[in-house]
Order: structure tokens, then C-alpha cells, then sequence
């Protein structure tokens, strides 16, 4: 599984940092560091609502305050089915 968070100037401000760190604690907590890939990309042009993220090929708009329910949701969820 890969996950892309958007780090461009936009998604950045609106909490693009937060949500990497959330993301690679729960990875760890989870030790799922080896089954998920999590990296960075500039700008995807989705910038609009929140910060982008791409899981597999799917976009998200995600808030830092999100990041939790997305992990439970999506990353959890599609690696326990």
C-alpha cells in the first residue's frame, strides 16, 4: 500500500506536516512501517479543500484533526478486510 502526502506550499499550510508525523506514529504503533509506503509529493492539484493525500490512487482532502479517522478508516480497514 502507498500513501502520498501532499507537502507543496498550499497543503503545507494547511497541515501537511502534522499529518506525515500522525501518519508515521500510527504506522509504528500499527508496525506497519513494512506493509505501507508513506512519502511526500509536491503539488497533485487537488488544493482546494484540505491536504491532498493519495492512497494507492484514490485522493483524499484531508485536515490534521482527520488524520486519525483516515488511518482507522481507509489504511486499517483495507489491510484487515
Amino acid at each position: 500500500m502507498k500513501i502520498t502526502v501532499c507537502i507543496g506550499s498550499s497543503c503545507h499550510l494547511k497541515g501537511s506536516r502534522e499529518i506525515v508525523n500522525s501518519l508515521e506514529e500510527f504506522l509504528i504503533t500499527h508496525n506497519l512501517k513494512d506493509e505501507v509506503e508513506l512519502s511526500g509529493s509536491f503539488c497533485m492539484d487537488h488544493c482546494m479543500e484540505g491536504v491532498c493525500v493519495k492512497l494507492n490512487n484514490q485522493i483524499f482532502s484531508l485536515t490534521p484533526r482527520d488524520t486519525e479517522k483516515f488511518f482507522n478508516d481507509e489504511i486499517l480497514r483495507r489491510l484487515y478486510k
